[in-house]
C-alpha cells in the first residue's frame, strides 16, 4: 500500500542559512553550544536526542515538536507554502 504526505504546512528554517524564529530560540527541547567557533544545535525529540548538522533544517511538527531533517531530504519533501494556498 503507499501513502502520500498530507499537504499540512509546518514551520521550519536552516540555521546557518535564516534568522533563527521565536519558536525554535524560546524552546526548552534545545541546547546550543559553541565549541571551537561553531554553534552546535541539539534537539531533544521523540526519538531521542539527535544533533544537527550544518545545512540541516529544523522543523516544528503539528504538535509542536522539533526535529532536525536534511537539506536533501527536506527539499525533496517540502516546497514553500504562501498563505492563501
Amino acid at each position: 500500500m503507499k501513502y502520500v504526505k498530507k499537504p499540512i504546512p509546518v514551520e521550519a528554517f536552516c540555521p546557518n542559512l535564516e534568522p533563527w524564529p521565536e519558536w525554535f530560540k524560546n524552546n526548552d527541547k534545545v541546547s546550543i553550544d559553541i565549541i571551537e567557533g561553531q554553534t552546535i544545535i541539539s534537539i531533544e525529540t521523540l526519538e531521542g536526542n539527535m544533533k544537527c548538522n550544518k545545512h540541516d533544517y529544523i522543523i516544528q511538527g503539528v504538535d509542536g515538536e522539533l526535529y532536525p531533517c536534511r537539506r536533501d531530504i527536506f527539499l525533496k519533501t517540502y516546497e514553500k507554502f504562501e498563505e492563501g494556498n
